[in-house]
């Protein structure tokens, strides 16, 4: 990684780091998990908010701990805690909690809510989750595939479901690190033109691919990974009934796992809809590494946070 590259910045999309980045980050967040953060405390001294106007379990977890075991304390804020976009813009709330913080991390709707809240901030900002994006979930799936399979170039990931934030941020993963995604969503339900367009030039570079279908098939045969995420993510006002119905032949179930490689890994970001997106028996399964990905969350953000404060 470029050095200083991060140190002091903020950490919206994975847009502005390069492959090359993303591999020094992966590695060092594998080393961090193998050897223990043996004294390292980067966040000594410091305390960061996080900002959660989005309810969470395992972001709010793996970034508290992950700040304690750095050494540092955390401020948690929830909408009920604040004034965001109701009394107070969202400008004077950054304006305001920079003076008192060394970092926010944020979990809200919109990008460009957050994009505001880093316009006015003096201190890093970290993507917690938005609408648009979930970066730190995808580092977390970098790491957990680069565990199972030991290299990330050339393998297959199949994206099956909706066309969201996880499909954006791994979208930009997989083409900045050479892997080739296949992204399979209803009609209606494709990525956004501007990220796949974005990506267009990050696969070129590094010899990955793109592929948007809308066969499920297509995109589980001879896969390397298998990732699927909820069928109607956090906010969405679409109906329940009406997404179901949208996406009945998008579930990965044995049936379309068995269309993989032999050692597929499956992955969801969870929380999981069992017997909706995903069957039971599959992340319940010999092949799931859901788990291990959970763990890798906490990992990830360990590395991410020492790269942004160390």
């Amino acid at each position: 990684m470029h050095k200083g590259r991060l140190k002091g910045a903020d950490f919206l999309t994975l847009t502005p780091l390069t492959g090359a980045d993303l591999e020094a980050l992966l590695e060092e967040a594998i080393r961090l998990k193998s050897d223990g953060e043996k004294g390292y405390k980067p966040l000594a001294g410091k305390v960061i908010g996080l900002v959660f106007e989005k309810p969470s379990t395992r972001t709010r977890v793996s970034f508290e701990v992950a700040i304690h075991r750095l050494g540092g304390q955390v401020l948690a804020l929830t909408d009920r805690d604040l004034q965001l976009g109701r009394g107070e813009t969202v400008e004077d709330t950054a304006r305001v909690l920079s003076r008192y913080l060394d970092g926010l991390v944020v979990r809200t709707f919109g990008q460009d809510r957050l994009e505001a809240l880093r316009a006015a901030s003096t201190v890093p900002v970290i993507n917690a989750l938005t609408d648009q994006s979930h970066p730190c979930q995808a580092l977390a799936d970098m790491i957990t595939i680069l565990e199972y399979k030991g290299t990330l170039q050339g393998l297959k990931l199949a994206y099956i479901g909706d066309g969201n934030n996880v499909a954006h941020s791994l979208m930009r993963a997989c083409t900045k690190l050479g892997l080739d995604i296949v992204v399979a969503t209803p009609s209606g339900h494709e990525p956004d033109a501007d990220v796949v367009a974005e990506c267009g030039p990050y696969a070129e570079y590094s010899g990955g691919s793109l592929t948007l279908t809308d066969s499920p098939e297509e995109a589980a045969a001879g896969a390397d990974v298998i990732y699927t995420d909820v069928w109607v993510s956090m906010g969405q006002p679409e109906s329940q009934a009406e997404t179901l119905e949208h996406f009945e032949e998008f579930r990965v179930d044995g049936k379309l796992v068995s269309l993989a490689s032999e050692d597929v890994m499956v992955m969801h970001c969870l929380p999981a809809h069992r017997g909706e997106e995903i069957s039971a028996e599959v992340i319940d399964g010999s092949h799931s590494a859901v788990w291990d990905q959970a763990e890798n969350r906490l990992h990830a953000q360990v590395a991410l946070l020492g790269a942004i404060f160390g």
